[in-house]
């Protein structure tokens, strides 16, 4: 098993930048694949952006250009920048961990509890 513990969300004002972070433990051999995705209230749950172990990026067209996702593969950590915030990226954001790539599509194994992230206007 793989467990994901996120941090680093919080209130903001619209254009502010917050850096979340995931930390992993347990079989972290497992992750080749790690992910964030967000849910606003009233929508369905949404793919950020997902890093592959080599460093392979891909963030989706909503957030591309402003949010950025990194890794640090010797603490099994996963980081999620976020620049020029916006009232729209309100949502709970959740880590997420899988054995294949990293991409949008498919099943995510493992997911962390989530960070509120709010952004004023």
């Amino acid at each position: 098993q793989v467990q994901l513990v996120e941090s680093g969300g919080g209130l903001v004002q619209a254009g502010d930048s917050l850096r979340l972070s995931c930390a992993a433990s347990g079989r972290t051999f497992l992750m080749n694949a790690m992910g964030w995705f967000r849910q606003a209230p009233g929508k369905e749950r949404e793919f950020a952006a997902a890093i592959s172990r080599d460093g392979s990026a891909y963030h989706a067209s909503s957030v591309k250009g402003r949010f950025t996702i990194s890794r640090d593969n010797a603490k099994n950590t996963v980081y999620l920048q976020m620049n020029s915030l916006k009232p729209e990226d309100t949502a709970v954001y959740y880590c997420a961990a899988r054995p294949g790539i990293a991409t949008a599509g498919g099943p995510y194994n493992y997911w962390g509890q989530g960070t509120q992230v709010t952004v004023s206007a």
